[in-house]
């Protein structure tokens, strides 16, 4: 049986024009409070931006059937897009107007799988270096009851507008 799925989105260079015009920490909480709109990639996964403190970000998203894979459970890329989400954000938190990042790598370790009935899960991520050019962050996925469902590390490089 067939399905659909229809959804929309804000048009994304309101979002650019934003992020590179204010601190990271207040871009982001204008996206929490929204103020300013989701990227689209956000509103395609169905994932939002839930907390947002400066070292510290929150995504959640709740699985759908639409995430599933031939194997009957949610993609692993539902779980790596929140963690990148995630981690990525938490690196912007700290960055001055005009700075920018860009995810150098990430690594993603899948612990348990994500399915219709795990509800909705949390990606957390905690900074663990900031420095000059580049981030290290981590994240896990946990549901409503603090179960582990992923973990991730990202190197992030950063550009800063005084370096550009």
């Amino acid at each position: 049986m067939t399905r659909t799925r229809t959804f929309t989105w804000d048009d994304p260079a309101v979002v650019q024009a934003n992020l590179r015009a204010l601190p990271g920490l207040e871009f982001l909480r204008r996206v929490v409070s929204g103020e300013l709109p989701a990227p689209p990639m956000a509103r395609l996964m169905n994932i939002r931006i839930t907390e947002v403190e400066e070292g510290r970000v929150v995504f959640e998203g709740s699985p759908q059937e639409y995430h599933y894979n031939p194997l009957g459970v949610v993609h692993g890329g539902m779980a790596a897009t929140l963690l990148d989400s995630a981690l990525g954000c938490c690196v912007n938190s700290h960055l001055a107007a005009g700075d920018f990042y860009t995810t150098l790598e990430l690594k993603v370790n899948y612990l348990r799988p994500l399915t219709l009935d795990t509800g909705t899960v949390r990606a957390i991520a905690k900074t663990v270096h900031i420095g000059r050019s580049t981030a290290l962050v981590e994240g896990r996925v946990v549901d409503a009851n603090e179960r582990i469902y992923a973990y991730a590390s990202s190197t992030c490089l950063i550009r800063r507008a005084e370096q550009a």
